[in-house]
């Protein structure tokens, strides 16, 4: 019997569960071309490759948790550089830019055509439209009248942006010209 590695039997499987993830993360970061094998990440987390099945029934099924974790570490991302920003609207666009040149979007690119069905959930459809609430927050707190609509008018500038970004457009080059079309 393997020995645990925390305090509780329920925080060992959190903890080993977080490393799986974390390792399918970072092999997708590696090689976002190719989806890891489970193998793969059992070793990348230090774990007999059989132990993975404990946690996740398919490669399908670990792929779709690592997506289902990346929206909310986005979302934190966005959120926390938007706090104490002077400007959180620009600090929204400037995040969202910054995690598109980090390489952030394109493992979910990746993942998108490793498990397209995960991205038809309608539990995934929430999350990624709940990526814009923190702008439309921000909007509405400026005075703008149509939070919403002005929104998804600044996203088409982000998804054009992040578009630039991924085709090799410099990530400056892309924020100066976002912010002039912003007026900022």
């Amino acid at each position: 019997m393997p020995r645990i590695q925390a305090a509780t039997v329920v925080e060992h499987r959190a903890a080993q569960r977080r490393a799986l993830l974390d390792a399918a993360y970072a092999l997708l970061s590696e090689t976002p071309d190719t989806p890891p094998g489970l193998g793969a990440v059992a070793a990348r987390a230090g774990l007999a490759r059989s132990s993975i099945y404990s946690y996740f029934r398919s490669r399908e099924d670990l792929l779709s948790a690592v997506v289902e974790d990346m929206f909310p570490r986005w979302s934190d991302k966005i959120v926390e550089a938007m706090v104490d920003a002077d400007d959180p609207v620009w600090a929204y666009v400037d995040a969202n830019l910054q995690l598109v040149a980090d390489g952030e979007h394109a493992i979910v690119g990746a993942l998108a055509t490793f498990t397209p069905q995960t991205f038809r959930d309608s539990r995934i459809m929430d999350m990624h439209d709940s990526l814009v609430l923190p702008l439309v927050d921000a909007l509405r707190a400026n005075g703008v009248s149509d939070p919403s609509l002005t929104a998804k008018l600044i996203n088409t500038l982000v998804h054009a942006g992040t578009e630039a970004i991924e085709a090799g457009r410099d990530v400056d080059e892309v924020r100066t010209a976002i912010r002039q079309a912003l007026g900022r």
